[in-house]
């Protein structure tokens, strides 16, 4: 009888190493499921279709890495006047940045016929590394280049990456420090910081 229990106690925790090993090996944010998968081209098209000019002509730039430093991204600023606009400060060498692509690809393409969404690559030292991340992690906007980081500082009053600034049409800005690890989380403060401000 005690080796019975003995076998029976061994094999009750192999079973518990086993699942917490299956756990720990799911990826990062699966439990939210589709919300955190990347969208197809098709899909953001689809959804992104109809925008206002000034917003088309961001998606016209989906991906690409602009250069003009502060000035550029003033001037679009401005022709962005009357709209939400969402500018999310990121780096390619920064792991929390990688992890929040999905989110802002998603809720970028959701909202891309009423909010804004602007990229700043800050402090990356070679240009080819922001433009391979953005490969890498496609989205609807463009991003300026802030080889620098003083745009990046200027616009978030933060050395922290990533950082997003929301700037409502009306309003002052929302700036939060800190990787949005999905896609819902990102969506409530586009709708709270953006839209509802």
């Amino acid at each position: 009888m005690t080796l019975r229990r003995t076998i029976v106690t061994l094999l009750c925790l192999a079973l518990v190493v086993l699942v917490a090993i299956g756990v720990t090996q799911l990826p990062r944010g699966s439990s939210s499921g589709s919300d955190t998968a990347h969208l197809t081209a098709a899909q953001t098209s689809a959804l992104l279709a109809g925008s206002p000019g000034p917003l088309a002509a961001l998606h016209a730039q989906a991906s690409m890495l602009l250069e003009g430093g502060g000035p550029a991204l003033h001037a679009r600023l401005a022709a962005l006047k009357g709209y939400p606009v969402v500018i999310n400060k990121w780096a390619s060498w920064c792991v929390p940045c990688q992890e929040e692509s999905a989110a802002f690809q998603r809720v970028s393409a959701e909202y891309g016929r009423r909010v804004a969404f602007i990229g700043i690559d800050s402090e990356d030292s070679h240009r080819a590394d922001g433009a391979a991340f953005l490969k890498s992690f496609p989205v609807s906007y463009p991003s300026y280049y802030d080889k620098s980081g003083s745009l990046g500082l200027q616009l978030t009053d933060s050395t922290f990456r990533p950082a997003t600034v929301f700037i409502p049409a009306y309003g002052r800005p929302y700036i939060r420090e800190g990787e949005y690890p999905s896609a819902a989380k990102l969506r409530r403060d586009v709708e709270r910081y953006a839209l509802h401000a």
